[in-house]
């Protein structure tokens, strides 16, 4: 399984995919894609303040339909136990993001540098 990080999934929807490295592609294309639901929320955040012009919502119905992305079903005290570990941010989308990631100790596709630093599965 793969996480994907907001930038990716609006990244995805734009039909950019050949912007990722090879094994980001073949991950993907081949691994199980979730998406934390704070993803899914920062969207919708981003739909509403006019920087995205398409919803949350047909973002996640189109990536489900095309790659089989689904939005992770963990507990979100679950989650939040996870995230209480990440000082390094005050992003709460972050946070929870990366959360997500490391309670299924699964790898996280995103481009986003200080990830890369907090979070050894950060992959780009």
């Amino acid at each position: 399984m793969t996480y994907l990080d907001t930038h990716v999934l609006v990244r995805l929807y734009e039909g950019e995919i050949g912007r990722m490295s090879r094994a980001v592609q073949r991950s993907i294309e081949t691994d199980e894609v979730l998406v934390s639901p704070a993803a899914v929320l920062e969207i919708e955040l981003l739909h509403e303040i006019g920087r995205l012009r398409v919803n949350a919502s047909r973002v996640v119905e189109v990536l489900a339909e095309a790659l089989g992305l689904s939005v992770c079903d963990l507990p979100f005290s679950t989650v939040v136990q996870y995230a209480l570990k990440e000082g390094w941010s005050r992003d709460p989308f972050d946070r929870l993001i990366v959360a997500h990631a490391k309670a299924n100790g699964a790898p996280l596709i995103t481009k986003d540098e200080r990830i890369h630093q907090h979070y050894r599965r950060a992959v780009w």
